[in-house]
């Protein structure tokens, strides 16, 4: 096995412990929406939580549409250049990247989910 091919291996697997202790540890606001995703309850989409996407681990894909759903904590500005970068880098394997804050989906799961409804039917490709 090449060096690279090593380091990627062990890239993968640190993204799946990782992801592991994601789905272990998730906050109110991403159990509130998994609820409402989980088993295709969202209008037949399939959605898969604390998916590893080589280094990083997205809260929500469905990867029909290719879409990945943050849900995030409100963390400062090194967070959100880290987010910028990681988005970035999803975007240019085509991934788009739809963020909602913890608040936000406490507060207004109904709004949420009305937002993701209209991103899934833009990037719907089977119609």
């Amino acid at each position: 096995m090449s060096r690279l091919s090593h380091l990627y291996h062990l890239r993968r697997a640190e993204s799946a412990r990782r992801a592991k202790k994601l789905k272990r540890d998730m906050t109110d606001a991403e159990r509130k929406l998994w609820y409402r995703l989980r088993g295709k309850r969202f209008a037949s989409w399939n959605f898969r939580r604390q998916v590893p996407i080589g280094p990083h681990v997205a809260d929500f894909l469905c990867e029909r549409a290719r879409l990945v759903v943050e849900v995030d904590r409100g963390a400062g500005t090194g967070q959100r250049d880290l987010d910028r970068a990681r988005s970035a880098d999803l975007n240019s394997q085509g991934y788009e990247i739809v963020r909602f804050w913890n608040d936000e989906v406490l507060a207004n799961i109904d709004g949420v989910l009305e937002v993701l409804g209209r991103v899934l039917k833009a990037r719907d490709t089977s119609a």
